[in-house]
């Protein structure tokens, strides 16, 4: 082995770390060039962009680092999304947005909280995970603009469906404190018209107005939900793009409609980068917590550290998988092993069987390969 010389000797390049912790109305920033290093804490207001670059400017004189220095920062994933991440690459700094609920915490009876403390806490995570340290949370990856416009149709499609819901159950309630019970259907303002109370009198005319108003907001809602399905279905139909085509490829599988295929595919299958079985089932939440101490050992039931809305929707298309596809080699694999069990045996058997479906499904997308046993929906059998 050679010995170290001037000319040969690696020399680390100097590194500006910043960690943000975001609010609606001021910016506490973090700097540090290394770990065991004070911070120096400044802060800006929310969304000043040039009092940050100046912080990072005056930061950078403070430590005696270059004016070209290397910046590497950090913020929590939350309300401000991920233009700001865009914005801090645009100008060279290498920037982690980083999962909150990954950041580890002290157990240790009350935990105080306060964005000083977040920060300093930011600020040290951020050196280890850069000094060696990758598994020390989680970074989140960043969709590109036009992906992240994606979701945004089914995910309004979901507010107005739980906003019909609330109308629907509001309605109903009002009715039920007057001892009422009636369907909100096409006719049900002329249905209300003819109800009678206990003692044979209409409604009062306070209540009158307020169900007819509320009633008037539902079917606003529910014209805005056909609006969107019908754009939805104008989409798929005539689009070329590489998502929508998966949706298309998704659709074609008996038991996964407009609904289910749309949203596996915008909001999991189009933009992430899956290499294995393992991350398709850890980014939905649906992979074991397993707990073994000393001679204990037992399961915990799913991590649910995912995607809800995916999660929530694979078990439900798992259920509907059973159903349209009865031959395939998954619903086989529930019936032998879950099917004869109680009714917990197979809520079980449906978070298992909706994990082995959500990768048969990735696989599918990606090589072309059908599920085993599956049928297509130009078949007799669907």
């Amino acid at each position: 082995m050679s010995e170290a010389t001037p000319e040969n000797e690696y020399t680390p390049k100097p590194v500006l770390y910043l960690a943000l912790e975001l609010s609606n109305t001021w910016w506490d920033l973090g700097f540090s060039t290394g770990l065991g290093q004070d911070a120096r804490r400044r802060k800006v207001e929310a969304r000043d962009l040039v009092a940050l670059q100046q912080e990072m400017q005056l930061a950078k004189r403070r430590f005696g680092l270059p004016l070209d220095a290397v910046v590497k920062s950090c913020y929590e994933a939350g309300r401000d999304g991920f233009w700001l991440h865009r914005c801090l690459v645009a100008v060279g700094i290498e920037n982690k947005v980083v999962d909150s609920a990954s950041i580890e915490v002290n157990r240790r009876a009350r935990r105080a909280k306060t964005d000083n403390l977040d920060v300093g806490k930011l600020l040290s995570m951020l050196m280890r995970y850069h000094n060696g340290e990758p598994n020390v949370w989680s970074v989140i990856r960043v969709p590109s603009v036009e992906e992240e416009d994606q979701r945004h149709l089914h995910r309004q499609l979901l507010s107005l469906k739980a906003d019909r819901t609330r109308h629907i159950n509001r309605l109903k309630g009002l009715l039920a404190s007057q001892g009422v019970l009636l369907s909100v259907g096409a006719h049900f303002l002329e249905d209300l018209k003819r109800v009678r109370l206990w003692d044979g009198s209409p409604i009062p005319s306070g209540l009158m107005s307020r169900l007819e108003r509320e009633y008037a907001h539902l079917r606003f809602v529910e014209q805005h939900i056909r609006e969107q399905e019908a754009e939805r279905r104008e989409i798929i139909r005539q689009s070329e793009m590489r998502a929508v085509k998966q949706v298309r490829d998704l659709m074609s599988l008996c038991g996964i409609g407009e609904n289910s295929a749309w949203l596996f595919v915008m909001e999991f299958f189009a933009w992430r980068q899956f290499r294995n079985r393992r991350e398709v089932g850890a980014l939905a939440g649906l992979t074991p917590t397993p707990y073994q101490s000393g001679g204990q050992a037992r399961e915990r039931g799913i991590s649910k550290s995912g995607n809800r809305l995916i999660r929530t929707m694979a078990i439900e298309i798992a259920w509907s998988w059973l159903r349209y596809q009865p031959h395939s080699e998954l619903a086989r694999w529930y019936r032998d092993r879950y099917a004869d069990g109680g009714k917990r045996q197979r809520k079980v058997g449906i978070v298992a069987l909706s994990r082995k479906l959500l990768v048969a499904l990735w696989r599918y997308l990606e090589t072309g390969e059908i599920p085993a046993g599956a049928q297509l929906k130009n078949t007799e059998m669907c």
